[in-house]
């Protein structure tokens, strides 16, 4: 595991966050993530970096809504707001102790805090969509994360150093073959205009002229492998079924069916969990699409109900509700960006200027 933990790090300071002598790196996580922590340190040291760290607790945030009042809520921490305008880097590297901690807390709280934090979360798209800010979110196996994805934490840890393509003599090498390899995609794509989605419950269209489609090779995510844009927001239209459950705020929905016409959804339904839907429709910019995209991790092979891993399942499409991407051209604008998933796996194709480009989970060029 050492070596491991020692590799993983090599791969973030190195190759996801490009880090370099004198930059200023912000590390949050959790406790859980210590000794991912520290081998990030000592890389990011080794690479002549100033860094500093956040380490949450278990509960925090769950206190933090209990107990506090609203001008605490209000209160943003002064190191994380000049991290998020002033560093050189970001790393998030998720290691919940509990994905339902915060399931039960006030809405109107969240709501507060959403607001507070508002401004701080536009800077932060505003400086990751030009690489000003270099960010990176990653995973450090927890048991948490293993029990949701059903499997024992030994048979997570492998599946997440996996599909971060650890077990590679050369991560980064492999990482730079995957950035080749979908360079082919997004250079087809960003020479057409118009896409349309067709599968099991699904027949949805949407436009991108003028936008870019962004190849996504491990340096924002990691793991990664995945194409994806922000279409035209008024050029969406039809139908789409996501195939996976969708979770959000430690809430479950499934079996999510969305009506779109002329970039708003009109209508939605849900096997379970709707009324999470009808509160987050409720949210400005909610019903207009941030994004859509293509998995591409064929190393991720299951679903594990975990989105960084989830929506770049090889053979299957996502879909976005809110917040665009500026790097794309997207001029959506939302508290929220909520993926939602469908698998294409079983016959569902894909067409490009009304050229099919796609069938059954895979690129036929």
């Amino acid at each position: 595991m050492d070596t491991m933990l020692a590799k993983y790090a090599r791969l973030l300071v190195h190759y996801c966050l490009e880090l370099k002598e004198g930059e200023r790196l912000f590390v949050s996580s959790t406790t859980l993530a210590e000794p991912l922590v520290r081998e990030v340190w000592r890389e990011a040291l080794r690479a002549g970096a100033a860094v500093e760290i956040d380490m949450a607790f278990r509960e925090k945030g769950r206190i933090l809504f209990e107990e506090a009042g609203e001008a605490q809520l209000k209160h943003i921490s002064p190191l994380y707001k000049m991290a998020m305008e002033e560093f050189d880097a970001y790393l998030n590297i998720m290691a919940p102790f509990n994905l339902r901690e915060d399931q039960n807390v006030d809405s109107s709280k969240t709501t507060v805090r959403r607001e507070a934090m508002k401004d701080l979360n536009k800077i932060y798209f505003e400086r990751t969509a030009t690489r000003s800010l270099k960010r990176n979110l990653c995973q450090y196996p927890t048991l948490a994360n293993a029990q949701e994805a059903g499997m024992s934490l030994e048979e997570y840890e492998k599946f997440v150093f996996g599909a971060c393509s650890l077990f590679e003599d050369d991560p980064a090498a492999a990482w730079l073959e995957v950035r080749r390899s979908q360079q082919h995609v997004v250079d087809f794509l960003n020479q057409k205009e118009t896409v349309r989605y067709l599968g099991e419950g699904i027949d949805i269209t949407f436009s991108t002229k003028g936008r870019t489609w962004i190849n996504s090779d491990g340096q924002t995510n990691m793991p990664s492998g995945e194409v994806y844009t922000s279409p035209v927001e008024d050029s969406v239209n039809g139908t789409v079924h996501f195939t996976y459950p969708v979770v959000y705020a430690g809430h479950e929905v499934e079996g999510v069916t969305l009506w779109v016409k002329d970039g708003e959804v009109e209508k939605w339904e849900a096997r379970r969990g709707k009324d999470l839907l009808d509160q987050v429709f409720q949210l400005p910019g909610a019903r207009r699409f941030g994004e859509a995209a293509m998995g591409t991790n064929y190393k991720i092979d299951r679903f594990t109900k975990n989105i960084l891993f989830d929506e770049k399942i090889g053979g299957t499409v996502h879909m976005a509700i809110g917040q665009s991407y500026l790097q794309t051209g997207g001029k959506n604008q939302s508290s929220i960006h909520w993926d939602m998933i469908a698998d294409m796996k079983n016959g569902g194709q894909i067409f490009a200027n009304d050229e099919k480009v796609y069938e059954g989970g895979k690129f036929l060029f």
